[in-house]
């Protein structure tokens, strides 16, 4: 889309997007065709820019409550419009979730250390909401499940058995299938490591509270995270079972752990660099 737009319009530009969603879903509807869509609405992202009278007292913590309230507000019409027909509710599932965690001031990721662009679990650890009455275990409604480990990356082959879409020919995921988990089913989660790396030249962005330079890449397998530099130096290791505040660096009480996680986060980010 060509143009420019004014950032202080994003309210409405959510509200455009829910209406282009609502006429596809009654498109779809009334051509008897399945339906997926994807709305990324950016209000949340700063600078914040809520309705007037949702401003408050002016500071980056209100303003961002503000543009959450009038997102809420929005999408709840796409939402209403799935919940108040038998056909859609009974056949759909709503995923609600974020790429990263909050802001600086604006959002809270207690009690996880850290905030947005860092990769204490405080910046990328994220909610996942489910919701889907037909499709969802009755057991598991209302339910948070805790223990699980699952990335955003794991829905797309997830959401392709759901939907009973081929996978085509020739691609592979770095996600794996979760979609019991997801749906509440079970409680398996994935197999395969999570890596992470911050974009080159974000060590010297200051971060007040985080005066030293922050870890570059980051490996999550099981219960265990470690963080380490481009070149797997100043490792910290954390078990997040029973740390996830991470708190306790386990580096010397662990050291065949440490340098295997921090062999794999090196070697793969060495393999994406190269790409």
């Amino acid at each position: 889309m060509g143009g420019q737009r004014d950032v202080t319009d994003a309210p409405a530009i959510t509200g455009g997007f829910v209406d282009a969603s609502i006429k596809f879903i009654k498109k779809a509807q009334q051509e008897n065709k399945p339906f997926y869509i994807n709305v990324w609405p950016d209000d949340v992202h700063s600078p914040f820019w809520p309705l007037v009278e949702k401003w408050g007292d002016g500071s980056k913590r209100d303003k961002y409550l503000g543009v959450l309230e009038g997102m809420d507000t929005q999408l709840g019409k796409l939402f209403a419009t799935i919940k108040n027909d038998k056909d859609f509710r009974n056949n759909t599932l709503i995923l609600i979730c974020s790429d990263n965690g909050p802001e600086l001031d604006a959002g809270k990721a207690t009690p996880f250390r850290g905030v947005k662009w860092q990769l204490y679990e405080g910046g990328i650890r994220s909610p996942l909401i489910a919701w889907g009455p037909g499709l969802i275990q009755k057991t598991a409604v209302g339910r948070r499940n805790t223990e699980s480990v699952f990335s955003a990356i794991d829905l797309v082959p997830s959401l392709l058995r759901l939907g009973g879409a081929r996978k085509p020919a020739g691609a592979s995921y770095d996600g794996e299938d979760l979609l019991d988990t997801l749906l509440g089913k079970d409680v398996r989660s994935r197999t395969e490591p999570i890596f992470f790396a911050r974009p080159v030249g974000f060590k010297k962005m200051p971060m007040p509270g985080f005066e030293e330079q922050l870890p570059d890449l980051a490996v999550r397998q099981g219960r265990w995270k470690l963080l380490c530099d481009y070149d797997g130096s100043r490792p910290q290791l954390y078990d997040l079972s029973v740390d996830p505040g991470e708190s306790k660096n386990l580096t010397d009480s662990q050291p065949e752990v440490t340098r295997e996680l921090a062999g794999k986060v090196v070697a793969w980010h060495r393999s994406i660099s190269e790409r």
